[in-house]
């Protein structure tokens, strides 16, 4: 599996999260299997976003993608800005045992 980490500083969480929800199908047609959204505790506008694929290629096909997406009008409207992405391997996904 590969993820693409994204880091996000936002204007507003909410319309951000309400912009971000309206891609759901793009990212469903092209190979996002799962998703998380993490937001900063201390620094609420500070927003992390993983993005699951099945391989390091789907992953890579995906940026592109995303530049469109940050390139549009209503993600230059919230976003302050934005790391570049990092696509990341996973090694090990273990819940400790009891």
């Amino acid at each position: 599996m590969a993820t693409l980490q994204i880091l996000n500083e936002v204007r507003d969480f909410d319309t951000w999260k309400a912009a971000f929800d309206s891609y759901e199908r793009l990212r469903a047609d092209h190979g996002v299997r799962r998703y998380r959204v993490l937001r900063s505790v201390a620094e609420p506008d500070r927003v992390t976003v993983q993005l699951d694929f099945d391989s390091d290629d789907e992953a890579a096909a995906f940026l592109p993608r995303l530049e469109r997406i940050w390139a549009s009008p209503r993600s230059q409207a919230q976003l302050v800005g934005h790391a570049p992405p990092e696509l990341l391997t996973l090694v090990t996904d273990r819940a400790p045992e009891s």
